[in-house]
């Protein structure tokens, strides 16, 4: 018997909410969840009561007992939370909706995440209050505050050790800012991003310039996900998970965790992740045919990508470029939808419901013949995720 996930369960409905820049929704967090459930149950033909599970991340204040109750669900079968803060559970939590349907502990999971930064702390404001916390004490005092910070340093350390041009942040920039054109729901939609705006906007703290770093926003999304033998009943064109990893190599985290550890520092998490999701889903990079990867800032999708192997030292700074990474043209095209930093900053799970849908031929940026569709959870910080779709043609 295979003790994998490969296979076993699949997405069969996508949903999202409106979105809106941060503080400008018209709905308030709980809503918006709620609206993002509701439009994936739609898509999946499915009745919002049949839902028995319920999966989230990043600390999401929209419990499973409360959402049940409002959506009218009949028995919550399956109720789990992926660990850290951030994007960094996002395929983490996918991948225990699939454990929960592949043992039979339920049947019909939503994976969700809902954020209305109007409702509460701005993530991107500095911590001030926060210099007992952690390794705050060792570092708050000498001005290191934001995540842009922190993760400039991590960042940095990555061009250093590789010499990957950081240039290369430019061209991932404008990959998602050039997707979001397409895309009428993007928030950035209607905003073009030109590589002269990047190259004189300011600097946020080195290397991230104003359009390395992601939008705040308000928005929430979902997908449906279910045992495979009961896919094609719902949806001609599921999306089965072939594999997905979570976790960290030796004392992973980085400059956030609670060790630092000098001899792996300059990681985006993904060295002993990528191996094993790749093993499992029984495929290599090569296989992959459009890839949502986790902007928090534009270094860490080159640090991802390195560590998935799509790029290597020596060819990072040639492959890596607009022309490349562009659905209609490029050879791996990323981001198709605008991401993080131009469609909404969801945590990521937007991502989910770009990668099911380029799977399903519908996208605004569609990927000709894709059948393999990977998304990379939040980098740099840990457990981090990752997990890869496939067509039923994969199987």
């Amino acid at each position: 018997m295979s003790r994998t996930l490969r296979g076993k369960a699949a997405v069969v409905g996508v949903g999202e909410s409106e979105f809106a820049k941060h503080g400008q929704s018209r709905r308030s967090e709980f809503q918006l969840c709620l609206d993002a459930i509701l439009a994936a149950c739609s898509d999946a033909g499915v009745s919002p009561r049949s839902i028995d599970g319920f999966v989230s991340f990043a600390n999401d204040a929209n419990t499973s007992s409360r959402v049940a109750a409002a959506l009218g669900v009949d028995e919550v079968r399956w109720s789990t939370m992926q660990w850290q803060g951030g994007g960094v559970g996002g395929a983490g939590a996918v991948q225990q909706a699939c454990a929960a349907v592949a043992v039979g502990a339920a049947e019909c999971v939503v994976v969700y995440r809902a954020l209305a930064q109007v409702d509460g702390r701005r993530f991107g404001r500095p911590k001030v209050g926060a210099a007992t916390r952690r390794t705050s004490p060792l570092t708050a005092p000498y001005g290191l505050l934001s995540a842009a910070q922190h993760y400039a340093l991590i960042v940095n350390r990555f061009f250093h050790e590789t010499g990957i041009p950081a240039s290369t942040q430019r061209e991932i920039a404008l990959t998602s800012y050039f997707h979001a054109q397409q895309n009428p729901r993007a928030v950035r939609y209607g905003r073009p991003l030109d590589a002269a705006t990047y190259d004189t906007a300011r600097w946020v703290v080195e290397p991230f310039r104003l359009y390395d770093c992601c939008q705040e926003s308000d928005g929430a999304a979902a997908v449906i996900v279910v045992p495979a033998e009961r896919a094609p009943s719902l949806s001609e064109r599921p999306a089965y998970v072939l594999g997905a990893a979570q976790g960290n190599g030796h004392r992973g985290g980085g400059i956030l965790g609670d060790v630092l550890d000098a001899r792996n520092f300059a990681t985006a998490e993904y060295t002993t992740l990528a191996p094993r999701m790749f093993a499992e889903a029984g495929i290599t990079a090569a296989d992959v045919d459009v890839v949502q990867a986790y902007e928090n800032f534009t270094g860490g999708v080159v640090m991802s990508l390195f560590e998935h192997g799509f790029v290597t030292r020596e060819n990072a700074g040639s492959l890596l470029t607009l022309d490349n990474l562009r659905a209609d043209t490029g050879s791996l095209p990323l981001n198709t939808s605008g991401g993080n930093l131009a469609e909404c900053y969801v945590h990521g799970m937007g991502l989910h419901t770009e990668a099911v849908r380029q799977l399903q031929g519908r996208s605004s940026n569609q990927v000709r013949d894709a059948d393999v569709s990977l998304v990379i959870a939040g980098p740099m910080s840990a457990p981090a995720s990752t997990v890869v779709y496939g067509s039923a043609a994969t199987l």
